[in-house]
């Protein structure tokens, strides 16, 4: 309980900073008896984690993103009021009376009141369809009006259409949620000459805007709104250029304006175009009130994001129990993952002129453009963009705060290792070690490096979880962690202990420790394995890397026995669960080539179960839109034609694409296409720590795109080149080259002993590329073991290469010719044939769609 002189503390604002303001000063159980804490909020539920708003929309229940459930405020001791603004302050007797008529004495006051969204003067733009985008409300308006739009459709022609009237980051967010509503049509409307104009460039906006028209977002770039039309509801956007645009409804995301009003109407200094003018220790010009967040103008700026909100409620505190701290400029760099799209920015994203030079990667068929500022001299990095791909995002920020001085070939930093690119590159020139105390390596926590060192060497917190509890770094956008990671083993490395990867606390031992005592006894299932060389029951973690060894070891069904329960949740259905609770269904098309017989089949199939069909990249049809209980069916039908399970849903090789070769093109020099069934045929079904993808190209044009996989091989006049240790997706990286002019026999040897040994020392999912970039020795030493065979392994990896592909058998055909195992296959365990009535389908450019009918 308080002590007697216990301090009054009135929070007003019960959003992300004042939940975060509460956190940090009653931390300290020794200080947080100095405080009586009380919190008003406007809303009717505790706080939540706006960042993630748009998983609302997705499924993500209020609970799910709440920052802690209302027992955590009672067992902090704080007085929590919902649905109850304060409408007053009277400074003279330092009060809060609120709506409900509540008045409430404090010492120190904080006003943590946010912001609000900006709303333009636009003719008509009060009609009905008309919504913002800041709460949970607005959010359930939302979806309710698009409800009703859709349940309007379902009898008649109309499209439903919806529309986002601002293109910067809570614009796009606004317009993920139009996505998930299964609106037909989906548009972001934008008056600036490029999206997101605060973050990036034109450049960068114009890959962002074709990464966003792929997943059905229409973009209207310098467009200023003239007037909302429609009767008593919106039926369209006029804009200033005379054209129309027909949508049901709207979301207005056009910025934010400071929630000041109430400190205005106490006599506090505030700006003529808003924000609690506020000093560097937080403090307004009544010395006992406080303002932190959206509301708080700070140097002269209105810091948008959490990360600086945080960092001001932290000042606060500091000043409340007698540290010192001030609140410096910010840093408004920033990393989003918006619609499925990495965007982020850092430092001088714009920077230009003689004194920068400017490095920039584009590329357009992948989706992705980097782009760094540095000094003339090379030496120093200024700033920088990132889309598609940000995982260098991280390292790039610390580089550009910490001034490090650069590698002689600056473009490394964003071309990353396998594109020429020097020994190390991609990462902190001389390790995260070597970055000052005072490093900020958790941005969102405001975490220094010298906090974090402090908690793994005198504390002894030494995994992500132990810091997570201890200080919150890694719990915000989490791109921190594998510099936390790098941290841990540095300050252990200078400690002079031996670092052992080791999966999780009921395991100590690494991934490639266990596969080789779980291989020497035999072990076949999770309970033998955890009762020999683990403890307790196991968790998320150590399940699946515990069902992928055993797997790699003895690839033997992953649903008998007890390996289902341990199975990732694709595994355990054979499928790959989609949006809206159906799957997908993936039948192996070896090399790409099928017969029209089969191609019949698949069509026949798709139109039975009513499934969205799509050609991928990799050359194969996925089928999507199955419900759980029609799995086996369609399994049966597609067996019977002679197809296999093309294992989309594991961690296994998944395609081995190929072009026509000799067969067919006039510059192929051998038959890729025989020898990709071939290599397809062979490995099929292998698990392995993560997903594998291969390529056959039949000449040095490359159709087959094989040095972008994790295997690949390419036809020579002399026979075929082998490349491994490549990567496509967000941060492609090509294959190297490990054995060249070799004949089809010596390639599958050397394929077999490359495989069992990144299935044997590789941790869990981890791709090919990335294993190998961490490799010590890296490329010399994989050709050492695998080609040279320095180790003495090669013929048992060999041996155990050819065990896995004999004990081959098609999981699907196992299921289907099992009836306990098809059991499994079931929406309601009571009425096995009953299709879940919560799945309805919707038109999608002729097909169907599978959304979540609320």
């Amino acid at each position: 309980m308080y002590a007697q002189t216990a301090k009054r503390v009135v929070v007003i604002g019960n959003g992300m900073v004042g939940y975060k303001f509460c956190e940090k000063l009653l931390a300290d159980e020794k200080k947080a008896t100095a405080f009586a804490v009380t919190v008003f909020g406007e809303e009717p539920r505790v706080a939540y984690d706006r960042v993630h708003l748009s998983e609302f929309v997705g499924g993500k229940s209020a609970d799910e993103l709440a920052l802690a459930p209302a027992s955590w405020y009672a067992e902090q001791g704080i007085q929590l009021y919902l649905s109850d603004p304060v409408v007053a302050i009277d400074r003279g007797r330092k009060e809060v009376r609120s709506h409900t008529g509540r008045v409430v004495p404090y010492d120190y006051l904080v006003l943590a009141t946010g912001s609000g969204a900006f709303v333009p003067a636009i003719p008509g733009i009060e009609k009905e369809g008309v919504f913002v985008y800041r709460t949970i409300e607005d959010l359930e308006l939302i979806m309710a009006h698009a409800r009703q739009l859709r349940t309007a459709a379902a009898h008649g022609p109309k499209r439903t259409r919806g529309a986002v009237l601002g293109g910067g980051l809570l614009g796009l967010e606004a317009a993920k949620a139009l996505l998930d509503l299964g609106l037909d049509e989906a548009h972001v409307v934008e008056f600036a000459s490029r999206l997101m104009p605060r973050q990036i460039d034109e450049a960068g906006s114009g890959i962002l805007m074709r990464r966003l028209e792929t997943v059905g977002l229409s973009v209207h770039l310098g467009k200023s709104t003239q007037a909302i039309v429609g009767e008593a509801a919106i039926k369209s956007m006029v804009f200033a250029d005379g054209v129309t645009l027909d949508v049901d409804m709207l979301i207005v995301s056009a910025g934010i304006r400071p929630r000041d009003e109430l400190a205005k109407r106490a006599g506090l200094d505030t700006h003529p175009r808003g924000g609690i003018v506020v000093n560097e220790f937080m403090q307004t010009s009544d010395p006992a009130i406080f303002a932190i967040g959206e509301c708080a103008l700070a140097h002269n700026m209105i810091y948008g994001l959490v990360a600086p909100g945080y960092e001001m409620a932290s000042v606060a505190v500091a000043r409340l129990t007698g540290i010192e701290k001030s609140f410096k400029p910010y840093d408004m760099s920033t990393k989003l993952k918006l619609i499925g799209v990495d965007v982020a920015s850092f430092g001088d994203p714009f920077a230009e002129g003689e004194a920068c030079q400017t490095i920039v990667y584009e590329n357009k068929a992948k989706g992705i453009y980097k782009r760094i500022n540095v000094t003339p001299d090379g030496k120093e990095l200024l700033g920088g963009i990132l889309v598609g791909d940000a995982e260098q995002y991280t390292m790039l920020l610390q580089l550009c705060k910490n001034k490090t001085v650069l590698p002689p070939d600056a473009e490394d930093l964003i071309l990353g290792a396998g594109r020429g690119a020097a020994e190390g590159a991609g990462t902190i020139p001389g390790g995260v070690m070597s970055l000052p105390d005072d490093a900020l390596i958790c941005s969102c926590e405001a975490i220094t490096k010298a906090q974090l060192c402090t908690e793994i060497a005198e504390n002894g917190h030494t995994t992500i979880d132990q810091l997570k509890k201890s200080t919150k770094a890694c719990t915000g956008c989490g791109g921190c962690t594998p510099l936390v990671k790098d941290l841990i083993a540095g300050v252990l490395t200078e400690q002079g202990l031996y670092i052992r990867n080791v999966i999780c606390e009921h395991f100590e031992y690494s991934r490639q420790e266990l596969l080789d005592l779980v291989k020497m006894n035999g072990l076949k299932t999770f309970g033998a394995v955890i009762n020999q060389f683990g403890r307790g029951a196991g968790c998320e973690v150590c399940k699946p890397v515990v069902a992928s060894v055993l797997a790699s070891l003895w690839n033997e069904n992953v649903l008998t026995s007890d390996r289902a329960p341990i199975q990732d949740s694709n595994d355990r259905y054979l499928a790959n669960i989609q949006k809206g609770g159906t799957y997908s269904v993936v039948p192996r098309i070896p090399g790409g080539e099928i017969t029209p017989d089969k191609l019949i089949v698949i069509g026949q199939v798709a139109q039975k179960y009513a499934l969205y069909t799509k050609i991928t990249g990799g050359q194969r049809i996925d089928l999507f839109g199955a419900h759980i209980n029609d799995l086996p069916r369609i399994w049966e039908e597609l067996i019977a034609a002679g197809f296999e399970s093309g294992h989309a849903y594991g961690k296994a090789l998944r395609t081995v694409k190929s072009c026509v070769g000799s067969t067919w093109c006039r510059f192929g020099v051998q038959d890729s296409v025989s020898f990709a069934i071939e290599v397809e045929e062979r490995y099929k079904g292998i698990r392995s720590p993560h997903k594998l993808k291969s390529g056959v190209s039949g000449c040095i044009r490359e159709c087959a795109e094989a040095q972008s996989k994790d295997f690949g091989i390419i036809a020579t006049e002399k026979g075929w080149n082998l490349y491994v240790g490549g990567n496509g997706g967000s941060r492609p990286q090509h294959a190297q080259l490990l054995a060249s002019d070799v004949d089809k026999e010596t390639c599958i040897r050397l394929i077999d002993r490359f495989l069992m040994f990144y299935i044997k020392t590789a941790d869990p999912l981890t791709r090919t590329a990335t294993w190998l970039n961490k490799m010590e020795g890296g490329m010399a030493y994989l050709k050492a073991v695998v080609v040279d065979d320095v180790l003495g392994i090669a013929d048992q990896l060999e041996q155990d290469m050819q065990q896995l592909v004999d004990s081959f058998a098609c999981e699907w055909k196992e299921v289907v010719g099992n009836p306990d195992l098809r059991k499994r296959f079931a929406h309601f365990v009571n009425a096995p044939e009953e299709k879940d009535p919560h799945v309805r389908f919707e038109p999608l450019r002729h097909q169907k769609r599978a959304l979540e009918w609320q």
